[in-house]
């Protein structure tokens, strides 16, 4: 026997023994742990995840051990409403016992029924190939979402549209982000703060003047007409005793913005390749607040919040790209107190006017209805968030022609740009994007076709200089030109946010031929470039579908390089959406428009 102390382990002084080849952890008291233990607790496929819908949730680990063959030989779950009920040993949700079995994935939750907003905590041990019993894993969590159509008391709430249908081919048509804001008074000591939140459209939340996680273009794209997406974020520490304040920023998205190749060919409503699901974005928020007394209060969208889209941000749209004034920014506007004026009462959605336009594709042409319809359904989102994972510095600036400045980036990928400049007030900087270059150094485009794919910075001439980064649009692009600049500016002007499907890397790979090196890395970066929130074909052209042909000849070796499971858990979602009522699917999910040969809508591999 070798003993081999390693001071405290959990709060207990712990040796290695090593009996015979079996590797133990003695704890004080003489308990013994074996070496193999479970971490990485996932509950589908989610750290920690709030607001699922799923009401028997899987649950997965890994095991770990330094012990060369280890394997786990049985298991024991315990879930609890709080952690200190966990830690009791006396779970009141659900304890499965030992449960002899290696499997240490999609554990089927089994205990009490799960309510809407239930807290859950839990735990797991492992059993390793001798019998041994390991110590229990870090306590992991999850919370319910909204399982109920009536738990959601909040209203769809809009803004006055007097707008007309856009029915020009040749005329891009970018309205501005709205702007919505409520106070509110926390009136006792706030135990937890959790907010429920969806849009006909993409949006971004703020409370008491601080962005409400990090994700870009939530809820994500569905088929607006038979379901929305919904997010739930827990902002217990932005809540203050006293006032507060909620803010929400709505842009069309993939709701009414330009789609696909829409504009190209001449589909959707009066062939101007947007308006696919609606006319006018929607938001719905539910802010509950949970009292240390046990007493509720919620703050949900209604006609008493104020809206404006006389905002900075006038034009934002996925393909064309984001037009930000610096000079029309709303200081404050989502803290409590502010006082600016041109704010105007939200409507409830279901009072926008309706309107009708001619829907065209190569399935013919029909009368649809672009008034606002409800979703036939709310779902917990539930894939990873589209986050930034990679910063970019510029590597290079040339200067093809006077005045214009082209950054190289170094690497392709999809994202957007931090922007840094100084200049007199109204300076209007052009940001266009590209993967390649001319042979005279001048920036490639033609392949965007009708992707504008460009963005618009006015400053506001702060002589300490500017910085931003649009919050709207994303771009496929190497190299980015600016414009409009009365000096030239450093490298230091341009940054690159890669922004993906936050899919993290499984796997590298490396050998001795540095061409085979390239060509994985060309692939793991294609990957993320194409994962932003469906499987795309391509992130810079006016295209950036599901299709799936791609997709099923691609999906496993995506497996390989990175944890796709939930990302191909939501697109999932998509596919079953639209396929088609005789059974087959079509060539790409979420199916917008029908594309390919006349009223044949499917032909998918």
């Amino acid at each position: 026997m070798k003993t081999e102390m390693l001071g405290r382990f959990r709060g207990n002084l712990a040796a290695r023994v090593v009996v015979g080849g079996m590797s133990l952890l003695l704890l004080g008291g003489g308990t013994l742990l074996a070496d193999l233990r479970p971490v990485g607790l996932r509950c589908e496929y989610h750290a920690d995840p709030q607001g699922l819908d799923e009401r028997r949730p899987r649950l997965s680990w890994r095991v770990e051990s330094d012990r060369r063959g280890d394997v786990q030989t049985a298991y024991q779950i315990q879930v609890a409403r709080s952690l200190a009920e966990l830690e009791s040993g006396e779970p009141g949700l659900w304890d499965t016992g030992k449960v002899a079995d290696g499997e240490t994935i999609h554990h089927a939750y089994g205990g009490a029924g799960l309510a809407s907003r239930q807290e859950c905590h839990w735990r797991v041990r492992v059993w390793d190939r001798d019998g041994a019993a390991s110590g229990w894993s870090e306590p992991a969590r999850w919370s319910m979402g909204l399982l109920e159509p009536e738990d959601w008391t909040a209203d769809w709430i809009s803004f006055e549209d007097t707008t007309p249908l856009h029915t020009s081919r040749s005329e891009l048509y970018l309205p501005p982000a709205q702007y919505y804001r409520k106070e509110f008074e926390a009136s006792r000591r706030v135990r937890r703060a959790m907010i429920h939140a969806t849009a006909l459209g993409i949006y971004e939340l703020h409370v008491n003047g601080r962005r409400v996680g990090d994700a870009y273009f939530t809820p994500g794209w569905s088929d607006y007409r038979l379901r929305a997406y919904y997010n739930t974020f827990e902002v217990t520490g932005l809540i203050r005793p006293g006032a507060n304040a909620l803010g929400a920023t709505v842009a069309e998205g993939w709701y009414s913005g330009y789609v696909g190749y829409g504009l190209l060919v001449g589909y959707g409503p009066n062939r101007v390749g947007r308006y696919f699901y609606g006319k006018t974005p929607a938001v719905r928020l539910q802010l509950e607040l949970e009292y240390d007394d046990g007493s509720r209060a919620v703050i949900g969208t209604d006609p008493s919040w104020q809206t404006t889209g006389d905002g900075p941000i006038r034009e934002a749209d996925l393909i064309m790209g984001e037009t930000y004034d610096a000079r029309m920014e709303l200081v404050g506007w989502s803290e409590p107190g502010y006082a600016g004026g041109g704010w105007s009462r939200a409507i409830r959605a279901s009072e926008l006017d309706r309107c009708s336009a001619i829907f065209s594709d190569t399935m013919g042409d029909r009368e649809v209805e672009l008034g606002f319809v409800a979703p036939g359904r709310l779902q917990a989102y539930p894939g990873p968030p589209i986050r930034m994972t990679e910063v970019l510095p510029a590597r290079k600036l040339t200067e093809p022609e006077p005045g214009v400045y082209i950054f190289d980036l170094g690497q392709n990928f999809a994202g957007v740009i931090c922007l840094r400049v100084r200049g007199p007030r109204g300076t209007r900087v052009q940001i266009r994007y590209g993967e390649m270059l001319h042979p005279d150094g001048r920036l490639m485009t033609e392949n965007l076709r009708r992707a504008r794919a460009t963005d618009y910075y006015i400053l506001r001439g702060d002589a300490a200089g500017e910085e931003w980064t649009p919050r709207f649009t994303y771009h496929g692009f190497q190299y980015v030109e600016l414009r409009g600049l009365a000096d030239r500016p450093g490298l230091e002007a341009v940054t690159g946010l890669a922004l993906h499907s936050d899919t993290p890397l499984a796997s590298q790979f490396e050998c001795s031929d540095p061409m085979v090196n390239q060509l994985y890395r060309n692939v793991v970066w294609t990957q993320r470039a194409n994962f932003v929130e469906i499987p795309t074909d391509c992130p810079q052209r006016d295209e950036r579908l599901g299709w799936m042909g791609d997709a099923q000849i691609y999906a496993r070796a995506a497996t390989f390089n990175a944890d796709v499971a939930s990302f191909f858990t939501k697109w999932l979602d998509d596919v079953e959406e639209a396929q088609r009522s005789f059974g087959a699917y079509p060539d790409y999910a979420p199916y917008p428009m029908a594309h390919g040969e006349p009223r044949k809508t499917f032909g998918t591999a």
